[in-house]
């Protein structure tokens, strides 16, 4: 039965370098995102440069409906899914009273429920099969409050609790999960101008990267960058109510408005 290692938000950014560095390593691929466009340009590239299966899926995984008739694909396929990288996600910014509740609503469809339901079908099908790894994609803004990115902070928050949580329950049945906690990335979508061009700011390339090494050593928690691992190690010693003040002001200088 061939291999796949299914990865979601893999149309762009994060999810598209981890695509890129997994395929590189000899990985088959079932890609996931909204749109099948991009998808399908994306597969074909990666198939020729690294002789390697690529299958895509345009499939909302925020709306539950389709997020069932995926897997229900998935089981009837009888593809074996080795290794699950969770990365797809979205995000809010700015007052929550503010915000339409219906991105919200997605925001907490996606980040936390989409995530959560993959993790129990695919982690049940990893047990039948005798193992596999399952890699969620969480934040450096799980460590702390993020006043002004509320939903955002907590959704990541409770990845990182799931995962370390997960790791520990499924080792014993040869399940590995690891939790990747990126800072900020480069991106040109993020107005984080003042900080896109310092060295602390890593491309989605080196994450990625950093990200496939840690996963073939089973690291529990990955944290791409030096000063990325001070600032969480910082976050959890140091005061809560320090945490909030600082976090708040990060997120109304640097984040997008």
């Amino acid at each position: 039965m061939p291999r796949y290692t299914l990865i979601t938000g893999a149309s762009s950014g994060l999810g598209l370098a981890l695509a890129e560095a997994l395929a590189r390593r000899g990985r088959n691929l079932i890609l996931v995102a909204r749109q099948r466009d991009p998808l399908e340009a994306i597969a074909l590239e990666l198939a020729q440069r690294f002789d390697v299966e690529v299958l895509i899926r345009a499939c909302d995984l925020g709306e539950p409906l389709r997020l069932s008739g995926f897997l229900l694909e998935l089981e009837e396929s009888e593809r074996r899914i080795e290794l699950l990288v969770n990365c797809a996600g979205i995000r809010s910014y700015g007052p929550f009273l503010a915000q339409d509740w219906g991105l919200e609503q997605d925001l907490i469809e996606l980040n936390v429920l989409a995530l959560t339901r993959l993790c129990h079908a695919l982690g049940n099908a990893m047990a039948i099969q005798g193992g596999g790894q399952i890699l969620n994609v969480a934040s450096l803004a799980a460590f702390q409050p993020g006043p002004w990115m509320a939903s955002y902070s907590a959704s990541k928050a409770y990845v990182l609790h799931f995962s370390e949580a997960l790791r520990e329950e499924l080792k014993r049945i040869g399940i590995k999960v690891s939790v990747l906690c990126p800072g900020p990335v480069r991106s040109p979508l993020r107005n984080i101008a003042r900080l896109q061009g310092a060295s602390q700011v890593l491309s989605p390339e080196e994450v990625a990267l950093y990200t496939v090494r840690a996963l073939e050593k089973n690291r529990a928690i990955i944290i791409p960058g030096r000063r990325n691992r001070w600032l969480a190690n910082a976050a959890r010693l140091g005061s809560r109510w320090l945490a909030r003040k600082i976090s708040g002001y990060i997120n109304t200088t640097y984040s997008p408005r």
